[in-house]
């Protein structure tokens, strides 16, 4: 099974979303057969790389909505983040521009570190509150997943990759998609949002059960028929039913 996951590194409720279906694949049985792609999105294109004012500052501008309660939905969210495990610090996070950052994952991706990167920064800026834009902090962090920081800095000092975020934000325009996280199963079945855990145990479930009947041949014998073949136990004559 194949699961595609348009997300951004400073949504978050693509880092709560991603952390449940991790949990929901833990208990899978067939986790071992299914591929996890990260896909780009940007949630702010115009996105300034050194933010010139707090997060709750650039959610109040952007969103038309009063300071405190920016604070207050922002502490809603925390405690969401915090029931599955993860750390949110929105009094420190530093906005920024992922065009970058996506890229990056791009090429992670390609050495087969894309997940690991992925999750690498989204650590970085909601619980550590690193500026991910940042050459160095990019060079740091994707050296700790294990890419050469070298060649990691030829990536994101060059345009290397664009093309690829782009096709990525392109293929989202083409399905419609409005919002992150946004989750594609099998590239047949989509699920938007920071669902609960059970709702991904059901879907991984139906989607794989499907897989499985879709891969089973059907005979194209007319019903009736008779017919000869041979097994390893011998041969003889059946009819179709």
């Amino acid at each position: 099974m194949k699961i595609e996951i348009w997300s951004d590194f400073v949504c978050p409720f693509c880092y709560i979303g991603k952390r449940k279906l991790e949990q929901s694949l833990e208990t899978f049985a067939y986790r071992n057969d299914i591929v996890v792609e990260f896909k780009s999105y940007q949630l702010d294109p115009n996105a300034e790389e050194k933010p010139n004012q707090n997060m709750y500052e650039y959610l109040s501008n952007t969103k038309g909505i009063p300071i405190e309660q920016i604070k207050q939905m922002s502490k809603q969210i925390e405690k969401q983040a915090a029931d599955v495990g993860l750390t949110y610090h929105f009094d420190t996070m530093q906005h920024t521009n992922t065009f970058t950052a996506h890229r990056l994952v791009k090429y992670a991706a390609r050495l087969g570190k894309g997940n690991n990167m992925a999750e690498a920064l989204m650590h970085a800026f909601f619980t550590d509150s690193q500026l991910i834009s940042d050459h160095e902090t990019l060079q740091t962090l994707a050296s700790k997943v294990g890419l050469n920081k070298k060649n990691v800095a030829e990536v994101i000092c060059t345009n290397s990759y664009a093309r690829d975020v782009k096709d990525d934000q392109h293929q989202a325009r083409e399905m419609g998609v409005k919002g992150v996280p946004f989750f594609v199963f099998n590239e047949k079945y989509a699920l938007s949002g920071a669902q609960p855990k059970e709702v991904f145990d059901q879907v991984l479930e139906q989607v794989w059960q499907e897989a499985k009947m879709e891969n089973r041949l059907q005979s194209l014998n007319p019903k009736g028929s008779k017919t000869m073949y041979c097994t390893d136990e011998g041969c003889c004559e059946i009819e179709e039913e």
